[in-house]
């Protein structure tokens, strides 16, 4: 049998911070290789990628994994109490970068299909597709991915992606869709003047102090279906100006936005520019935007792959998963548009956190749950 935690311990030690590979993606495809499955590297730009398939090509049922090996910066290295790539053990829980988001995922599916090719091989095709770029823009990840699949005439039919998804207790949540994200940036620019004399200026802070105060007071929404109700997020001001006898020219500022379905990127894009029009005519300044969607909300409706890992998960663990869409954004926005996408991984915890940390025994049972979800689905 493979084991998932030496795999997770071996990744862990592979130092692949974004956007460096650090040979954990090496190493898996060597695993792979040695396995039977057909493995291929979708690098692009700086970006390493791996693609790994078991079955015949262009199988007409497929089950997909996706996860990511690169991790988050360290930070202060003198505050962890552990070496954060030395995946040491202690009272039965492994420390180390990675350790939760999310290499002990992709150890646990990859060891289940390796284990369940060997044991029962399926009618069909198991593939993994894995990224070195998911903390980072994610621009040349697991799109890259999905645009070498595409030429190369591959597809997956679902995909699970492996990200933590439990807030708490192992098995209490699936993630069937995720928030849209996006960031605008605001900058207003005025006349600059003496503070004496604010006649003979035009003084872009009060128009600022008014557009943000607009944009944050503004209820979205109540929230859909499947949703929590979207949020604004005023996250900078800035002037640059330290003197108090200066009005200063120039005001920059950004609120970040998470929308749930009632939304699309173009459609707040849209009322964003329609309220700095407003305040800029308001207050006779110019207020330029720029903006950022990281992508848009999505859901998998329930059903067939949700009814699938949730009766996996709750035979495994005992538990009923919730259903959420709730927290950040995942690879899964890009997954969304070639195949029904779900995620189901460990309790998230400590991720990106000084002494990341994962139980071993989750390790263990989050591999039983995917080899599950494998049965069940080629049975």
């Amino acid at each position: 049998m493979t084991d998932p935690v030496q795999l997770t311990a071996d990744l862990i030690r592979c130092p692949s911070v974004t956007p460096e590979e650090g040979g954990a993606l090496v190493l898996l495809e060597r695993v792979l290789s040695d396995a039977g499955f057909e493995c291929a590297r979708a690098d692009r730009g700086d970006v390493s990628n791996l693609y790994a398939r078991w079955g015949k090509k262009g199988h007409a049922r497929s089950f997909g994994f996706n996860g990511h090996t690169d991790v988050v910066p360290v930070g202060d290295e003198a505050a962890w109490t552990k070496p954060p790539f030395g995946a040491e053990v202690h009272n039965g829980v492994m420390y180390g970068r990675g350790t939760t988001d999310m290499k002990s995922g992709v150890a646990a599916f990859a060891a289940a299909a390796i284990d369940f090719v060997r044991e029962t091989p399926p009618d069909g095709a198991i593939i993994l597709a894995i990224t070195g770029d998911e903390e980072g823009d994610a621009v040349d990840g697991t799109t890259a991915l999905l645009d070498y699949m595409d030429q190369a005439d591959e597809r997956m039919s679902v995909c699970l992606v492996g990200e933590p998804t439990c807030p708490n207790q192992m098995g209490e949540m699936i993630k069937i869709g995720r928030r849209g994200s996006m960031t605008a940036w605001f900058t207003v620019t005025g006349v600059q003047g003496h503070s004496a004399y604010p006649h003979r200026a035009k003084n872009p802070l009060p128009a600022m102090a008014r557009l943000m105060d607009r944009l944050a007071s503004h209820e979205l929404d109540q929230g859909s279906d499947h949703f929590d109700a979207s949020t604004l997020a005023v996250v900078n001001i800035d002037t640059g100006n330290s003197a108090t006898n200066v009005i200063p020219a120039q005001c920059t500022g950004a609120v970040n936005i998470r929308f749930n379905d009632l939304h699309s990127g173009a459609s707040l894009s849209e009322w964003l520019q329609t309220e700095a029009d407003a305040v800029a005519k308001a207050f006779d300044v110019a207020i330029e935007i720029k903006i950022k969607i990281s992508g848009e909300s999505f859901l998998t409706p329930p059903g067939p792959l949700s009814d699938l890992v949730a009766n996996a998960v709750k035979a495994e663990t005992g538990i009923q998963p919730e259903l959420s869409t709730t927290g950040g954004t995942s690879d899964a926005r890009f997954v969304k548009n070639h195949c029904p996408v779900v995620e189901f991984g460990l309790v998230g915890r400590t991720m990106h956190q000084v002494d990341e940390c994962v139980e071993v025994a989750q390790i263990d049972q989050l591999k039983a749950i995917y080899s599950r979800i494998l049965t069940d689905y080629f049975s």
